[in-house]
Formats: C-alpha cells, structure tokens, sequence
C-alpha cells in the first residue's frame, strides 16, 4: 500500500535552501566586535527606526536582536536561548595568532574565559518617555 504523502517533499530544495538561511543571526565574531566600547554605546542607543521591532530602541546587544518593548526584552534575558549565547561569549574568539600556532608556528595556548555580564535591564519609564518624545516631533 502506497501513501499519497510521500511524493510531497520531492522537488523541495529551492525551499530548503531559503529555510535554511532565513533566520541567520550574527556569529560570534560579528557580535564580539559589537561588544566593543565604542559600539555598544551605538547599538544600545539607536535612534528611532519605524522598520525596526521597537523601533529599534530595544536591543540585545548579545544575542542581536530587536524586541517590541522592554517587558519583552527583559522576559528575554531569563531565556535558555539568551543564556547559551552568553555562554558561548565566554570564550575568546578565534585570532590570528590561534590560526597560526595550529599551523605549527608557535605552541598552544588554551582559549581564555572572560566575564560576560548581561546588560542591565531598561527602565520602563526612561525609554517610553524618550520614545514619546521622538513620536511627538515628528
């Protein structure tokens, strides 16, 4: 007996190609150049962009994304997702240097662990207030 389900997925890999790079977030290294001093001041005060979720006025800075309003960014910090990220930040990138001591020119060296700490949560009342005050000069 024959199941007519089978021939659905036949043919389908133009669509798994677009699944698989829909959702593409920063790597690693993308995010720990944003964790530097001069751009963490940038990314946690964007100005106001319609296109944005939240107007780009809520941002993770470790996880790289936008949230719709402070509730949902600081319910965010408590998840598994924002954690293992956290996590994996722990450890230094890769260099140069690492790349070149596998290449047998100099000896090996353990990746350092370094603190990461979880940007302090948004005062509800600063941001809306800021928000409000763009909205109403536009």
């Amino acid at each position: 007996m024959t199941y007519k389900r089978k021939k659905y997925h036949r043919g389908d890999t133009h669509l798994q190609r677009r699944w698989r790079t829909s959702n593409r977030t920063k790597d690693l290294d993308q995010i720990n150049q944003d964790l530097k001093e001069e751009n963490v001041e940038k990314l946690l005060n964007q100005e106001v962009d319609a296109d944005k979720p939240g107007k780009a006025q809520f941002y993770c800075l470790h996880c790289a994304r936008y949230f719709i309003n402070d509730q949902a960014l600081n319910e965010h910090f408590k998840t598994k997702v924002h954690k293992r990220r956290m996590k994996a930040l722990e450890t230094e990138p890769y260099s140069i240097e690492e790349s070149e001591r596998a290449a047998g020119l100099g000896s090996f060296v353990t990746a350092k662990k370094r603190k990461i700490e979880t940007q302090k949560p948004i005062v509800e009342e600063a941001k809306r207030v800021k928000i409000d005050e763009d909205i109403e000069s536009d």
